[in-house]
């Protein structure tokens, strides 16, 4: 038998397709959706503070990750697999759900799910992404009328973490 709070984690990750199922369920019901996503290669107070923030701005926080596949942030990386990132961002109190991403971007995600708000860090807030991923997304949100909003939280970035820490420091061993 599992601990109570092992069961609890589980029921936080669902698959694509049955969280977007219950946000419907949730949304009938009068729930306001909140959607973070992205990589969360490297847990850091940044990302804690964020989904925390996020989760003051509506009922439900909905966290979706990009799949180890389509992560392009160099050799190496994920350093963590899409697994071990999931449990690791359920284990947040404050996050309600958390699911895998299907494709490279988040634009799918957020016509899927259809959030009330979409949640980016204040280091997105004037829309400038070398990718243009940032771009798209916000399209996006526009044609689901739903809200963009940023973040006023401490910011880091896992790249950098992981690579002054733990990449380089690996490398030379």
């Amino acid at each position: 038998m599992r601990p109570d709070s092992e069961v609890c984690l589980i029921s936080k990750i669902l698959d694509f397709y049955t969280l977007t199922d219950r946000i419907k369920e949730l949304k009938l019901s009068g729930k306001r959706i909140a959607l973070c996503h992205g990589c969360f290669d490297l847990m850091h107070p940044g990302h804690i503070k964020h989904f925390q923030s996020a989760k003051e701005m509506a009922d439900i926080l909905v966290v979706t990750i990009t799949p180890d596949q389509y992560i392009d942030k160099g050799e190496g990386r994920p350093v963590f697999n899409q697994a071990l990132r999931s449990e690791s961002i359920a284990a947040l109190q404050c996050v309600d759900y958390v699911a895998i991403n299907q494709w490279p971007t988040a634009e799918e995600t957020l016509r899927h799910i259809r959030p009330d708000i979409y949640v980016k860090g204040q280091e997105f807030e004037r829309l400038v992404d070398s990718t243009g991923k940032l771009q798209k997304e916000y399209s996006v949100v526009k044609e689901i009328n739903a809200e963009m909003k940023f973040t006023q939280e401490i910011v880091f970035s896992s790249t950098k973490l992981l690579n002054e820490y733990f990449i380089d420091e690996k490398n030379s061993r």
